[in-house]
């Protein structure tokens, strides 16, 4: 086994800002994994043509068994530098179970797995997003947000999302922050980082049919935003790869917004 700290995992790595966050990694090998074997397969076709050390798994990450086969091909290829999570659903999945299971509890079982792995260096980087900071703190959610696996949890956090997906979207991105919050000493006690990234509307396949079933909206957004535009997966990719980097390696338990500056326009409209 190779002992430096040099695989970096990327989940939805098939997905736009997935694939993004693969490109800014050519010097160091990549391990794509996503729901579908065959996309994978793709993608990393795709980027060993364009010179990347890259491999592939299919993972179910609502799947411990899974999630075990994805560990064991991690470790067979060297160490552990980061777990890069993009992978996701938004609300247009319509269904509030599946939002909070792709979503909340797969990330927590990433984190427990991954954990087992890190080592000092490595850094898990999690996908938000900047919805979470519209959902207030508040006792009687947020620790069903920080507990996702508990027996009552799902039942309490959709109480409160009045049977809209994208609600309950907005809420388990908060519990994602919540659960990176939960992890830091843990993680931290191995020499090992964890942080949250929220990116704004970025121009991906999954926001691009958010758009077509919410024109209004995604318009009012964009024309929100300082900027006047939409952000670009690599600008969330070119994010995570500062944070997998040792130049950010006293940057731990907190959320780094990249959404053009709209979210306190957001804010206001509430």
């Amino acid at each position: 086994m190779n002992t430096t700290n040099n695989i970096i995992v990327i989940t939805g790595g098939a997905g736009g800002i997935g694939q993004a966050c693969a490109r800014t990694f050519k010097d160091q090998p990549i391990i794509i994994t996503d729901y579908s074997q065959d996309s994978v397969d793709k993608t990393v076709a795709t980027l060993a043509e364009e010179g990347f050390n890259v491999s592939g798994i299919g993972c179910d990450i609502t799947n411990k068994e899974d999630i075990k086969k994805l560990t064991a091909f991690v470790s067979k290829a060297g160490s552990l530098k980061a777990l890069v999570h993009t992978a996701g659903v938004s609300g247009s999945a319509k269904d509030l179970r599946k939002v909070y299971t792709i979503d909340l509890v797969a990330t927590e079982l990433l984190i427990d797995a991954f954990y087992e792995l890190a080592t000092k260096g490595s850094v898990a980087v999690l996908l938000s997003s900047m919805m979470a900071h519209t959902v207030p703190a508040n006792e009687a959610y947020d620790n069903a947000l920080a507990n996702p696996q508990a027996a009552d949890s799902f039942e309490t956090v959709s109480h409160q999302v009045n049977n809209n997906a994208d609600t309950m979207y907005n809420f388990v991105k908060r519990g994602v922050q919540l659960l990176m919050h939960k992890n830091a000493e843990k993680w931290g006690e191995k020499g090992a980082r964890i942080v949250t990234v929220s990116p704004g509307v970025i121009e991906t396949p999954m926001a691009l049919k958010a758009s077509e079933e919410h024109p209004e909206r995604m318009k009012m957004i964009k024309q929100a935003t300082p900027l006047q535009r939409n952000g670009q997966p690599e600008e969330v990719a070119d994010v995570v790869h500062f944070l997998v980097s040792d130049a950010a390696r006293f940057i731990n338990s907190t959320d780094i917004l990249v959404d053009g500056g709209v979210l306190q326009n957001i804010k206001k409209m509430m």
